[in-house]
């Protein structure tokens, strides 16, 4: 079994910093997660007007409408096969604000039908959003989102790309600092900037066998 990473950037993952390809290269047949702490230098979000729509976020650990600086910050990806059989490796976020701690969960799979990984949002898997991989040219990882995709028992309906948040994201190693940095960023061509964090961590490698239900999601999803 290999990587969700691996099998979406085929043998530009070989082009990946160590550090990165360490990990972005494990799968549930390692029998290891990846657990990373640090610092978010900075949250932010837009407008008064996206409030609502992050406080709604917050109901299925999907965004929040929170901003703040110096976050402390805690990420953990562990790989294990779903019900579904599907390869899936989890990332759940949690931010440690001063009033409150935030959760940000999606578990991610590798769609061999659409192509790209897609990316289960929130506690639920109610959004899917097809995730496009790509190397930088400092070794980094990319993602950026493309269709998005709203799944409730029997209803399912894809969003307008126009009402739809486009996701950046990039991760790298810092040589210099020794250490792996995060920038995130969520907007809309019509509304602007809506969500978004930068920050660095240290992340370790660990023994698992068993992956907490913690960090899995409360139901899954067959469609993707």
């Amino acid at each position: 079994m290999s990587s969700i990473f691996r099998r979406a950037l085929g043998a530009d993952f070989d082009r990946l910093h160590p550090e990165i390809q360490r990990r972005f290269g494990f799968s549930s047949a390692d029998g290891v997660a990846s657990i990373g702490e640090g610092v978010m230098e900075e949250l932010w979000r837009g407008p008064a007007f996206t409030v609502p729509f992050l406080v709604l976020g917050t109901w299925r650990r999907i965004m929040f409408p929170e901003r703040g600086r110096d976050v402390p910050f805690r990420i953990e990806n562990y790989a294990y096969v779903d019900g579904f059989g599907r390869e899936t490796v989890t990332w759940a976020r949690t931010f440690e604000l001063p009033r409150r701690t935030r959760r940000f969960d999606a578990t991610m799979i590798w769609s061999e039908r659409r192509g790209c990984i897609v990316d289960y949002l929130g506690t639920h898997q109610h959004l899917a959003v097809d995730l496009h991989a790509s190397v930088d040219a400092e070794g980094g990882i990319r993602f950026r989102s493309g269709d998005q995709r709203f799944y409730e028992r029997r209803i399912a309906f894809r969003f307008p790309l126009v009402f739809s948040g486009v996701a950046e994201v990039r991760e790298w190693y810092d040589d210099e600092e020794r250490r792996f940095r995060i920038s995130v960023e969520v907007g809309n061509a019509r509304f602007g900037r809506l969500f978004g964090y930068r920050g660095w961590f240290h992340a370790e490698e660990l023994p698992c066998s068993v992956v907490t239900r913690r960090v899995k999601p409360v139901r899954e999803e067959r469609r993707e």
